[in-house]
């Protein structure tokens, strides 16, 4: 006799993939999907309950290294939304949480799945969102230059222009043809062997900076490259004093997507509304 169905079915959407070939691939595609999930041993404990699937995202189409400038988010944008578009019609999954702190693609993929009454969540908004529920103002320390400017594009379409005190820019982007930066994932291999890791380092200046300088309160990841920081972040910040949370975007997303699947809750009609919605509005107020 097969086990009884799990509460919670979601699919995990990664943002894109690297060709098999990429010099800059960052993530193996072989093997089990937990050898896949990026940070799988720090949020394995969340999944537990799930019985979830891991998409690996689109092919890159704009060229073989990692999205971080605002072209490159919007090809891994169109990229994901077929893939919703699937998941949704495939009857498999109560719930879609879109990887990858840049979210692309996330808004229209609502607009999808609101039409088959499923929720989706993704890493830049479940982290504002819990954030503000924490403190009175957040700040982001995120990864570059490039990926800060459309992140802060995300704050304002978020609506927490408000309560975001500050991002903080560590300027360690991904390497890319003619930047041949040190690769990202070294930092994590660093820390777990107990040696110094720079972007550690940076994160937590960036965020004393955070919480001293711009009224901080809160702490969040931009890209998800950071996100394995977040235990060791919060660790430093707690050790010297400050009590403050540190979020991260995936156990945000995870979350608020059970939270959305308990309340039987998806996206608002008014705010995603259909073809040719029963009821529409002469105004829209801003």
């Amino acid at each position: 006799m097969q086990d009884e169905k799990k509460k919670y079915r979601f699919i995990l959407i990664q943002a894109f993939q690297l060709p098999a070939n990429s010099a800059y691939r960052h993530r193996s595609l072989e093997g089990p999907k937990e050898k896949s999930l990026q940070n799988h041993d720090q949020i394995r404990h969340l999944l537990a309950d799930v019985e979830w699937d891991l998409h690996p995202g689109a092919l890159t189409t704009y060229g073989d290294w990692q999205v971080e400038n605002q072209e490159e988010f919007c090809h891994a944008a169109a990229g994901r939304l077929g893939i919703v578009r699937e998941a949704c019609k495939s009857g498999k999954y109560n719930a879609i949480v879109l990887l990858g702190g840049g979210e692309p693609g996330f808004q229209p993929s609502r607009e999808i799945a609101r039409q088959y009454g499923i929720p989706v969540t993704s890493c830049a908004s479940s982290q504002m969102h819990m954030a503000s529920m924490l403190g009175n103002k957040f700040s982001v320390v995120d990864l570059a230059e490039s990926h800060s400017s459309y992140y802060a594009s995300l704050v304002i379409q978020h609506r927490f222009s408000e309560r975001c005190a500050s991002i903080r820019n560590l300027q360690m982007p991904h390497p890319r043809p003619g930047y041949p930066e040190v690769h990202l994932a070294q930092q994590k291999e660093a820390v777990l062997a107990g040696e110094t890791s720079e972007m550690l380092e940076g994160a937590v200046t960036e965020a004393i900076a955070a919480i001293e300088e711009d009224g901080a309160e809160v702490i969040t990841l931009g890209c998800s490259a950071l996100f394995w920081m977040q235990p060791y972040l919060e660790k430093r910040l707690h050790e010297i004093g400050w009590e403050i949370p540190v979020l991260e975007g995936y156990r945000c997303a995870i979350e608020l997507a059970k939270l959305m699947v308990n309340l039987g809750l998806t996206a608002s009609g008014l705010a995603y509304p259909g073809d040719r919605p029963r009821k529409w509005r002469r105004k829209k107020v801003i």
